[in-house]
């Protein structure tokens, strides 16, 4: 759908990768300029397990990319990169405010060059405000837009996550803005400049919650749910498993006691655990009599929102990952023993010398005049 545009890609860390991913997997040639000499903490991402190898991370969230090592610290490097962004009907980056005014090569520039380019900031908290300027992750987005305290442990305390929430949510929607803005394009020929803020997307979330949970006289501090409906719970199974119940429409509630024999539990379907505590036993009884997979099984026979929680390790086996074709094929699932180096970037290709004699017209000469200047890579880096 997006065949034809170009994006240059400026982005680091996760956010912005994410959401240029997305255009890549629409069509769009995505081209991230990396910083020469290259970073490696770029391509890594340090977590333990072997699945989760240097590497690995970097090559999900930059599937289809095109990368071009460029030494902004040079008139030469910056120059280069400011060829391609002012050619590029997309532009993403994602450092602080200001950074990029100072190498030239921020929305004003660009735009003075190429008006009808879609220029996209991808930041913590926006271009404005007075945080505007601080440092943060996932977790202090979650905490300053007051997601965090909507996700609290039994004992009422915020939970981290393991999944980067803020971090993934702001990818998907930068790149529908994008997409938004390359419609208006089309219809208007004038470029756009958006300013896209991960805070901005995960308050408007907690403030509608929190609009609902008003209305509806929820205690935050106890949960989203602070009735403990028996109906909208996670249970523990036979071999010490999870499955999730979520019954929450009387109608899926009565189909589920229908088919475990339990006619009496219909009309208890607001039940809760504090008012019902006999039915909530029963219920973990009951659940502690299956395995996982064969509740799984039951939740697909039985219309009732009943489904495995599946488990991180074994997502590549998740069932519905496969049958979607979800579940991509990354080179470290197919190796069986240990990478030799934590360095190992054997995925990885750099494209700086393709692309600057495609997009910016180098020859050969130019090309050595560039790595005897130190602005590119000596060669074109191919690791196999």
């Amino acid at each position: 759908m997006l065949t034809g545009i170009t994006v240059v890609d400026f982005s680091r860390h996760l956010p912005g990768p994410i959401c240029t991913m997305r255009l890549a997997d629409l069509g769009a040639e995505v081209i991230e300029i990396l910083p020469y000499p290259l970073d490696h903490a770029l391509l890594s991402h340090s977590a333990t397990g072997f699945a989760r190898e240097p590497g690995a991370f970097t090559l999900r969230s930059h599937r289809n990319h095109k990368s071009v090592s460029l030494n902004l610290r040079t008139a030469e490097g910056k120059a280069l990169a400011f060829a391609l962004a002012r050619q590029a009907d997309v532009v993403v980056e994602s450092y602080r405010p200001g950074v990029l005014r100072h190498l030239g090569l921020d929305y004003d520039s660009v735009w003075a060059a190429h008006p009808a380019v879609i220029y996209c900031s991808v930041t913590n908290y926006g271009q404005s405000g007075e945080m505007s300027q601080s440092s943060g992750h996932d977790l202090n987005i979650q905490a300053v837009s007051g997601f965090l305290s909507a996700v609290r442990d039994g004992e009422g305390r915020p939970v981290v996550t393991d999944i980067p929430l803020a971090d993934y949510a702001v990818g998907v929607y930068a790149s529908e803005q994008i997409c938004a803005a390359l419609v208006h394009r089309a219809r208007t020929g004038r470029g756009a400049y958006l300013d896209i803020a991960s805070a901005d997307l995960l308050t408007t979330w907690t403030g509608l919650h929190a609009l609902l949970s008003k209305q509806s006289g929820v205690d935050q501090r106890t949960g989203a749910w602070s009735k403990d409906y028996v109906a909208y719970r996670v249970y523990e199974t036979a071999d010490g498993q999870f499955v999730a119940l979520a019954a929450r429409e009387e109608k899926f509630w009565r189909n589920f006691c229908r088919a475990v024999g339990r006619a009496d539990w219909e009309s208890l379907h607001t039940a809760t655990i504090n008012q019902h505590h006999d039915l909530y036993e029963e219920l973990c009884s009951l659940f502690l009599s299956r395995t996982q997979a064969e509740w799984g099984e039951f939740g697909m026979e039985v219309d009732c929102c009943l489904t495995a929680v599946e488990e991180q390790e074994n997502w590549a086996e998740n069932g519905y990952a496969q049958t979607r074709e979800i579940a991509y094929s990354l080179p470290y699932l197919d190796r069986k023993t240990e990478p030799h180096t934590t360095r190992d970037h054997s995925w990885y290709i750099d494209h700086t010398h393709e692309l600057l004699k495609k997009k910016c017209k180098m020859t050969a000469g130019d090309i050595r005049r560039l790595e005897g200047q130190g602005v590119i890579p000596v060669k074109s880096i191919e690791r196999s």
